[in-house]
């Protein structure tokens, strides 16, 4: 079978235009963070079958493959053909006639997320305090809450003592209930740093009463900072007062663009066949299980924003957002409009039937095709580390040289 082609300088058109596109790198995890496209979105040819339905919902969709030499090309094309896609194409030249082109590599993985983030910080000024000035507060019983916006299982392998676990998403609805008194500084933190750029600039925008201030590179500040580091903590934040959430949050998202639609609107959205729609719930996963609106696949929001690559490897979709207390989704969709989605968040919805059942979870891929994160599990590796905080810090500068990211920062 000949596979149609197309040029790095086409892909890269579509991309600037906002064309939908699916530019697909076939090397495994590990592989494909030593340098990439900044749109391309990973999925290993022999996870095609297990991902592509749920990936790639439309399959008229534009799908254009590459490796890096490895001939891969040739049989992932054959098994989307299999699956129905009818629009599949190749990249002409692959990886290295990318790199020829000029056109930029990024590395590591989840990239132009991180690189929003490095964009916001150097827009906004997030403030944030060092690892030993934020260690000295929690010293003398100064008066802090520092929340967690990482998965819980992250959390609980390792956190800063005293912290509480806030999946990113959940922060304006329950900061006020963890920090009530508005004397209280919030210190947000992650692993590294964009979750806790992205989570205190969203308190920020929310107009929160605290002072909010991010822990600056996360649990990598801190143990180079030789802090020591708790494991195995249960503390969780609940929802508790909060007053005007709903109100700020959605005032966020208007300043964003996100549009409200209803949910006879939202089914006009889903019939556009010639688009494709991703539909996200972004609550956690107990209230995602408890009932939720059939068709919506569950991803909490603070990780949506963090894995958009993932979650939408389509470039140039549609995003549906829905949460039944409406925070999340607006705050979620704040951000990803800002990293040029046409996002929309649906209103109402939870007063009719519910589907049951927890998330659909894809299979995690071989423990060694996977790329292993600097800031993952217990290991203290001090290179790596401050190897991936100056990478990071390198992203505005690689963003301008690369020139097809359409951020804007409000």
């Amino acid at each position: 079978m000949t596979i149609p082609a197309i040029t790095p300088s086409q892909v890269r058109c579509m991309l600037i235009l906002r064309d939908e596109i699916a530019l697909l790198d076939l090397r495994h995890e590990a592989v494909f963070a030593s340098g990439h496209p900044l749109f391309a979105a990973n999925m290993a040819a022999g996870r095609i079958a297990l991902e592509a339905a749920t990936r790639l919902p439309r399959k008229d969709v534009p799908i254009v493959l590459y490796d890096a030499g490895e001939g891969l090309v040739a049989q992932a094309a054959d098994r989307f053909k299999d699956l129905g896609y009818t629009d599949v194409r190749q990249l002409e030249g692959g990886l290295e006639a990318w790199r020829t082109a000029g056109y930029e590599l990024f590395q590591d993985v989840n990239s132009y997320a991180k690189a929003f983030g490095e964009l916001v910080e150097s827009r906004r000024h997030t403030p944030s305090l060092p690892a030993d000035e934020v260690a000295a507060l929690i010293a003398s019983k100064a008066n802090v809450a520092i929340l967690d916006v990482r998965r819980f299982d992250e959390y609980a392998t390792m956190n800063i003592p005293g912290s509480v676990s806030v999946p990113g998403a959940e922060l304006v609805l329950r900061a006020g209930g963890i920090a009530p008194d508005p004397a209280t500084t919030i210190i947000v933190n992650c692993a590294g740093r964009t979750r806790s750029i992205i989570g205190t600039q969203s308190l920020i925008n929310a107009g929160v009463a605290n002072r909010v201030v991010a822990l600056r590179n996360g649990t990598i500040g801190w143990t180079l900072a030789k802090q020591e580091l708790e494991h195995g903590a249960d503390r969780r934040g609940g929802i508790g007062p909060s007053e005007g959430a709903q109100a700020r949050a959605r005032e966020v998202a208007y300043r964003a663009g996100v549009k409200h639609v209803s949910a006879e609107e939202a089914m006009v959205l889903t019939a556009q066949s010639h688009r494709t729609l991703y539909r996200f719930d972004v609550r956690d996963a107990d209230e995602y299980a408890t009932g939720h609106i059939a068709g919506f696949r569950h991803y909490p929001g603070g990780q949506l924003v963090q894995e958009i690559d993932m979650a939408a490897p389509v470039r140039g979709a549609r995003l549906l957002l829905t949460d039944d207390r409406g925070v999340r989704a607006d705050m979620t969709a704040s951000w990803l409009a800002q990293m040029g989605w046409e996002v929309y968040v649906l209103e109402g919805g939870y007063d009719r039937a519910l589907e049951l059942g927890p998330p659909q979870v894809l299979p995690r891929p071989d423990p060694s095709h996977r790329y292993r994160r600097p800031y993952e599990g217990t290991d203290v590796d001090a290179g790596a580390m401050q190897a991936y905080l100056d990478w990071e810090y390198g992203l505005v500068e690689q963003l301008r040289r690369d020139g097809t990211h359409g951020f804007f920062v409000i």
